[in-house]
């Protein structure tokens, strides 16, 4: 509002009290947030919250674990960012709000690594001493954990950076090794033969959470077993499988009685078909058609039903019976059993089983007892010495299928047993580090046992690890989104046994002692000793969980407890989730930022951790405390590009944070974060980047505004909240109301909620309503007039609550407005809580008027708009329209106000005639119409307002409020 200057009228523009701040335009957040971080950790800024916050609640988000290998990518972004937001949200609500950083720092991808360094200078690892191997893996991870903490900490995450927790630290191993022992006490840890998801790339047993799911083109056949004597009138029962390599391992073949069951014969077949004309087959109804559609046969014909009750105790002969070469390996009967599991949606109706390679085989094994095979290797090759496949690989050491079902399929052939072939492509488990197919495998591995009630005294919540998971998702813990809660309640109801035991060399190992010449089952086959415990556990935290594979350990532990002849000591290592599962321990309840009950306030991480963190860490507690370790558990979705696709280098669509940085700055990733519903995939591209960068130029352009015209604000300025106008008055209202929603925003998680209802607020009902209209007042009103005064008040408490709310999710540009308008070597914004708002500044009726007042407005700038576009007008100064007002309530409203002010207007006139046709309305604000008048009067040269009486004062070409102004020398 700088005045036009003609020869005869002095230039008042040094009048005029424009903002004034040295808060640059462009934020550079490459190049300064750096600055801020270093001066973040010169002053201490995260002990010295733990000082503050002496005596408050406190308030634990509990990190899950990152694995330390590689640089971050952009989930680990979203993923600390969300958690950082939380933090320090809760901090500035008055809590105590720790958050400790952890490192995930056993296991196979470093283990792998390590390998793989050796295979490249040709080295053995077997023939490496283990002790020595295990360090090379340790000084691995610690050299990732350096990298990544770096990394972390540049995109502003606050946190005890000096002092993280890792699990491969002494004391982390202790803990885990004396949480495993209390499953060895507790009578849930128990040595089984199951088959499990197996990797034969790494040799070594995968946790659920360790296997995805990608397509895969298997061998699909169809396999005749026939009976033995003359059951089923000769004819042969049909099993369908996509694993041909099992059928060496076939017990038992599976039927429902649900389902309807037919007697086939062949009639018609096509030339190159291994399918017979007249020979008799068994197949469900429901699936017969297409069997004989695989089978290459034209016609055939249904002979008669085949009664459920007629199949029950039915043997059968083994395909490979009588082979040639087979050495009476499969000469034996296999029965045909009743089974729920099998169904008629595709197959035969008939479930080969073999119980040492599937799950419900195994099931089914267990009920009917039969005979476990042990003809696969750990290297996913069969028995040497198993007859005709001896050696051949399943899967090959590169992740390939070997040999194994090509064999299996000719001697099928050969022996007259194949009814048909093909191949189908299907989801199929991998492994999700060496990406190599799985197959289920039965090996000897240590349990922990779901549904055994324990017997331990922490019953409160249920007497098995299952019924207390159960109980603590439904009842104990708050799950955001909600879906969530469905999704764990679903896996923890169906999972099986839990698999603690890893065929590997870098982890905790299990650390318990067997008797020999005992089986399993026994009551004595594990020594269970409390003494033994805490000698293991005293070891570990002196030397690590090296100490276990040193020579002579073992005797020295059972030195005065067992001979140590009697007992072999397990050298298998526990399963990473385990580890991970038990941080809860090591960290919640044993550090002195912890806890004392050791349950956190909230667990966060991806979606994917319902099957991973999550359920381990719940599983984990509910053995070993008796429930959940957390209250509160977020999750959020995952990162793809812009149109929805997954990122994957080989697309070339990854976005990498330190690239977003170096050119945006972390603040501009962390506002990404905030305007997303991170409960949904993100997604995130060079589009939608420049969007988030233009929200934060806005935001910061009504930041900027703010510090310029709080110059120099005094508090000899202040006024109360009674003595201002009502437009003061409103602006008061509508923190009143934001502070709720922002507190209740932060308390729910909801980010995106806050940011956009403060966003919302800051460019709608600040820039272009507030303080567009209080600019006049800002810059020409007289320093020490009420009006400009509580303008300045207000504009001060709007300050304070916006750079506080907005801290959490903005940290270092809130730092650099905070700083510039009060300096100070040690001061942070970050060491400031949000501002108590007081209640009665919640004014209902003086909102309701507003709203009225606001409707109006909003058709008179509409109005004066037209009149700007057509060039009628330059600026809306340059009208006087004539407002007619239908309801009488809304124009006493209006009457009772500066309403020329508000609508940025020299003058206006406010009547309730009828409106005339020609007036200006807006279909959305019925009753009121604007009739354009312009302005009469002289431009005052200093404000700009047109008005009659300008020219007739003291000082030249000005109104009377600026000859005032002009008048007292200000």
């Amino acid at each position: 509002m700088a005045a036009e200057n003609s020869a005869d009228t002095p230039d008042y523009r040094d009048t005029v009290f424009l903002p004034q701040t040295d808060f640059p335009m462009r934020a550079g957040l490459p190049q300064r947030e750096p600055e801020w971080l270093d001066r973040w950790a010169r002053i201490g800024i995260y002990d010295r919250l733990r000082e503050r916050a002496e005596g408050r609640a406190p308030f634990v988000l509990h990190d899950g674990p990152p694995y330390a290998n590689g640089h971050l990518h952009i989930g680990h972004a979203l993923n600390k960012t969300i958690k950082d937001i939380i933090v320090r949200s809760h901090q500035m609500m008055g809590r105590d709000a720790r958050y400790v950083p952890g490192w995930d720092c056993h296991g196979l991808p470093i283990e792998w690594k390590i390998e793989e360094k050796y295979r490249n200078e040709g080295r053995d690892k077997d023939a490496v001493d283990v002790v020595e191997f295990r360090q090379e893996c340790r000084r691995f991870a610690d050299d990732w954990v350096s990298i990544q903490r770096d990394e972390f900490k540049r995109l502003g995450i606050t946190g005890k950076w000096d002092d993280p927790y890792l699990t491969m630290d002494y004391h982390a191993e202790a803990v885990i090794a004396g949480e495993f022992m209390k499953l060895l006490m507790n009578g849930s840890l128990y040595q089984g033969s199951k088959p499990v998801m197996w990797s034969p790339v790494e040799k070594t047993a995968l946790a659920e959470a360790e296997v995805e799911y990608h397509d895969h083109t298997s061998h699909t056949i169809w396999v005749r077993f026939k009976p033995v004597g003359d059951a089923l009138q000769g004819a042969s029962v049909v099993i369908w499988t996509t694993t041909p390599w099992t059928i060496p391992q076939n017990r038992a073949v599976a039927f429902n009685p649900d389902i309807a069951y037919g007697l086939y014969k062949v009639g018609e077949v096509a030339e190159n078909a291994t399918a017979t004309t007249g020979e008799m087959l068994v197949l469900a109804d429901a699936l017969a058609e297409g069997v004989m559609a695989s089978a290459k046969v034209q016609d055939w014909t249904r002979v008669a039903d085949v009664p459920t009750a007629e199949l029950e105790g039915v043997m059968l002969a083994h395909p490979f019976r009588g082979v040639e070469g087979g050495q009476g390996e499969w000469d034996y009967d296999v029965p045909l059993l009743p089974g729920d599991h099998v169904t008629d949606d595709a197959g035969t109706g008939f479930v080969h089983t073999a119980p040492s390679h599937g799950d419900d085989d195994y099931q089914l094994g267990l009920r009917f007892k039969l005979p476990m095979t042990y003809n696969v290797e750990p290297d996913g090759s069969y028995r040497a010495d198993l007859p005709i496949f001896g050696g051949q690989a399943i899967i090959a050491p590169d992740g390939k299928d070997g040999p194994a079902n090509v064999s299996v399929i000719k001697q099928l052939a050969w022996a007259g047993a194949l009814l048909a072939k093909g191949k189908v492509k299907h989801s199929y488990p991998h492994s999700w580090r060496s990406k190599a197919p799985l197959i289920y495998r039965n090996t000897a591995q240590w349990f922990a046992a779901i549904d055994k009630p324990l017997n331990d005294g922490m019953g409160q919540h249920g007497d098995s690890i299952r019924a207390r998971a159960l109980t603590s998702i439904d009842k104990l813990v708050k799950w955001w989104p909600q879906s969530g809660r469905n999704r764990i309640h679903s896996m923890v109801s169906n999972r099986p046994d839990w698999v603690l035991s890893r065929q590997r060399a870098w982890g905790v190992p299990l650390t318990c002692f067997v008797k020999r010449g005992v089986q399993p089952t026994a009551d004595d086959f594990l020594l269970r000793d409390a003494r033994l415990n805490d000698r293991i556990i005293a070891a570990f935290e002196a030397e690590g969980a090296d100490v276990w594979y040193r020579d002579g350990f073992k005797a020295q532990m059972l030195e005065g407890i067992a001979d140590p002849d009697d007992y072999d000591q397990v050298m298998d290592v526990l399963d990473v989730w385990f580890d991970s599962g038990s941080t809860h321990a090591f960290v919640l309840r044993d550090r002195k930022d912890g806890v004392p009950d050791g349950i956190a306030d909230v667990y966060m991480e991806g979606t994917d951790q319902h099957r991973g963190w999550f359920q381990s860490s719940l599983l984990q507690a509910s053995a070993t405390k008796g429930r959940a370790p957390y209250r509160n558990v977020v999750t959020h979705g995952f990162t793809l590009d812009e149109k929805g696709m997954k990122m994957s280098k080989s697309l070339g669509n990854t976005i990498v944070p330190a690239k977003v940085i170096e050119q945006y700055g972390a603040d501009i990733l962390r506002l990404w974060v905030a305007q997303a519903d991170y409960t949904a995939d993100q997604r995130i591209g060079p589009e939608i980047l420049k969007g988030t960068a233009d929200s934060y130029r806005r935001l910061r352009n009504t930041l900027r505004f703010l510090l310029g015209a709080l110059s120099e604000f005094d508090e000899s300025e202040r006024v109360e909240p009674a003595q201002m106008p009502e437009l003061e008055q409103w602006v008061l209202h509508r923190l009143a109301q934001l502070d709720h929603q922002v507190r209740s925003g932060y308390d729910q998680f909801d980010f995106q909620g806050v940011f956009q209802t403060l966003f919302q607020f800051c460019t709608l009902e600040m820039s272009a309503f507030y303080f567009d209209i209080r600019k006049d007042a800002l810059y020409c009103d007289a320093p020490d007039s009420p009006r400009r005064r509580a303008a300045r008040t207000v504009l001060d408490l709007l300050y304070h609550r916006l750079v506080t709310w907005l801290a959490p999710i903005l940290p270092f540009t809130m730092e650099d407005v905070w700083l510039s308008r009060f300096p100070s070597d040690d001061d942070s914004i970050h060491l400031h809580d949000f501002a108590v708002t007081p209640a009665d500044w919640l004014n209902e009726p003086l909102a309701a008027k507003w709203d009225k007042v606001r409707r109006a407005r909003r058709v008179v700038t509409a109005a004066l708009e037209v009149k700007r576009s057509d060039k009628t007008i330059g600026a809306s100064l340059e009208a006087a329209p004539v407002i007619h007002v239908e309801d009488a309530e809304t124009l006493a409203a209006l009457q009772s106000v500066a309403f020329a002010d508000i609508c940025i207007t020299s003058d206006l006139s406010l009547t309730r005639d009828p409106v005339p046709s020609e007036a200006f309305r807006l279909s959305e604000v019925p009753g009121i119409g604007v009739v354009f008048e312009t302005a009469e009067g002289k431009k005052c040269q200093r404000c700009w307002k047109i008005l009659p009486d300008v020219g007739k004062h003291a000082h030249p070409g000005v109104c009377a409020r600026c000859d005032e102004v002009l008048s007292h020398g200000h």
